[in-house]
């Protein structure tokens, strides 16, 4: 499969859990229709993004995987062979909750999942208190769109995490957000485009949009939106989404040329592992 139809989606919160999957279901038969083979959503889909506040009624939304959202997901994955990447909030047990991504292949099956690695804990991302680190490592899943990777919102900031993904052969990667303006302005422009052309391969990024005053008051932030696909060369693939209105972008992934970009640039053949220990040395 050399060219693939991807999309991602950026929305607004609703209010409640359910309209927000059910959004989410029409946006799957949306893509569908216009013959998407893989689609991914923004962090924590189908809630708030609570990470703004300190509150444990939202330990309410954390669901089991397998689960109730994650089964009516991988029915419509299985009914339009489509895979679907499913950023949902996963508790483990009482007490024990992850950022997770869930990785379902286009026969309806559940391939994994990633949980989120880096958490932050900063003004108005207090996720520590939300979710502990991910133990899942940066895996990477043969689908039928090729080998797809994940990394959650806050990982885009450390360089390794995208490598991990690169010597694991990702071609795609998923990196769903709920970001905000701020100090993440300027990386936002650079980060994952600047991971794509390193890496030699497709970023695809999915962000919250709209101002979630209805849950937070004035706690809330403007999440901005601008959602974007990168290509192996670090370059947007079509327009960067909307700053402040709900849309679904569809793109074409060539992955040949990942292979061309690759063999040009020799990134990979290039590297010093043997001099890379002061970054883990802790």
């Amino acid at each position: 499969m050399s060219v693939v139809k991807a999309a991602i989606t950026q929305c607004t919160w609703t209010g409640d859990k359910q309209s927000m999957i059910d959004k989410h279901v029409s946006y799957v038969e949306k893509a569908a229709a216009e013959g998407v083979q893989v689609i991914c959503f923004q962090e924590l889909f189908f809630g708030p993004y609570f990470g703004i506040v300190q509150d444990k009624k939202y330990y309410d939304y954390a669901e089991s995987i397998p689960g109730p959202t994650t089964d009516t997901f991988c029915e419509l994955a299985k009914k339009y062979h489509m895979v679907i990447i499913l950023p949902i909030y996963e508790e483990e047990m009482t007490g024990v909750y992850y950022n997770t991504a869930v990785v379902i292949d286009a026969d309806g099956s559940i391939l994994g999942k990633y949980r989120k690695s880096q958490i932050p804990h900063v003004n108005a991302f207090w996720e520590k208190f939300y979710f502990r680190p991910g133990n899942t490592g940066f895996k990477v899943w043969n689908t039928a769109v090729g080998k797809v990777g994940v990394c959650i919102c806050y990982d885009r900031h450390f360089p390794e995490s995208w490598r991990c993904l690169g010597l694991a052969g990702a071609e795609i990667v998923f990196n769903p957000n709920a970001s905000a303006p701020g100090l993440s302005n300027r990386l936002w422009e650079l980060e994952q485009c600047a991971a794509a052309g390193a890496n030699g391969y497709f970023v695809l990024v999915p962000n919250r949009v709209g101002l979630e005053s209805d849950e937070f008051g004035e706690e809330a932030v403007d999440f901005y939106g601008s959602s974007f696909v990168a290509d192996p060369r670090g370059n947007y693939v079509g327009e960067v989404g909307s700053t402040d209105t709900e849309e679904m972008l569809v793109r074409d992934l060539d992955l040949d040329m990942i292979e061309d970009t690759r063999r040009d640039w020799q990134f990979y053949r290039d590297r010093r592992p043997d001099l890379y220990s002061p970054i883990v040395a802790g």
